[in-house]
């Protein structure tokens, strides 16, 4: 984490969100042909596999050392295919976690005409304590036909809405917020039914409604739609970000004193350029500990 991400943040507009990223786009044109190859054609499919082992002092016992892998903002449809999407199913199969969530954004501008391909392979991922989403704001130009694909492939969609999870005689809560952009996320909606006891995991597309699960019971949230900032400089970090992704924009955060773990994905594609420079597309695989 960047303790001076926060400092460098710009408050944009849409409009000036999309004319500083093509500004950057272009930039990167400028670069020696192999620099601006790379950040076209390589970085963007080098997918990395980062690992890490939380605690957390309300853990259930009987969860100690359960797998979540998360994955968020594949885009399908910008740089991002069927073939691609088959190919990271099956790399979440073979990690074998026990649950897997997906933080919104999964198609870019539509859901097109291989919405029923998309569904059947999402269909192959099958953790055995289950899997769940929320929505993006990308998604939200094709909501409905977005939310259907993600119940046809079985996916528990958490929109304002909680599910408590089953295991070894325990159990914990798994929420889900709207987005915070383009949706109405009700985080008292979302947690009505959570208990004093419960572990609570928040999934939420924008890693910067933290400041508002903060004072929530919520132990873990997981975003993504930053991208970390898809184009990062050296000794300088990311060029922009989207809105409600400025604050916390890439990796993990402790807030309120410990209270609240916050993880933002870097995503599996890209969003307005097919680029990226200094940061690479992101599966995540967390181990969760009792401690």
């Amino acid at each position: 984490m960047d303790s001076n991400e926060s400092n460098r943040n710009k408050k944009l507009s849409r409009r000036s969100f999309l004319k500083t990223m093509t500004l950057a786009a272009t930039g990167l044109v400028a670069l020696p042909g192999a620099t601006y190859g790379y950040a076209r054609y390589a970085e963007p499919k080098w997918l990395e596999v980062t690992e890490y082992t939380l605690s957390f002092a309300r853990l259930p016992q009987q969860m100690d050392g359960i797998k979540i892998v998360q994955f968020s903002d594949v885009h399908l449809g910008f740089n991002f295919d069927a073939k691609d999407l088959w190919e990271l199913i099956g790399l979440i199969n073979r990690i074998q976690p026990d649950i897997a969530c997906f933080t919104g954004d999964l198609v870019d501008d539509a859901v097109g005409p291989d919405g029923d391909a998309y569904a059947r392979i999402l269909s192959e991922l099958r953790p055995p304590l289950g899997k769940y989403a929320v929505l993006g704001n990308h998604d939200y130009k094709d909501a409905r036909r977005v939310v259907a694909l993600l119940k046809n492939a079985a996916f528990e969609l958490l929109t304002n809405k909680m599910i408590r999870i089953h295991h070894h005689e325990s159990s914990f809560v798994m929420a889900g917020v709207d987005d915070q952009w383009k949706g109405n996320p009700d985080a008292d909606k979302a947690l009505a039914y959570v208990k004093p006891e419960d572990f609570v995991i928040l999934l939420s597309h924008c890693p910067d409604f933290a400041d508002i699960a903060v004072r929530y019971p919520v132990d873990f949230q997981l975003s993504g739609h930053s991208h970390g900032g898809q184009v990062r400089l050296p000794f300088y970090g990311h060029v922009l970000t989207p809105k409600f992704g400025k604050k916390y924009v890439l990796g993990h955060y402790v807030l309120g004193g410990g209270k609240l773990q916050l993880f933002v994905n870097r995503g599996i594609g890209v969003s307005t350029h097919p680029v990226r420079f200094l940061c690479r597309p992101e599966l995540t695989v967390f181990t969760l500990r009792k401690g």
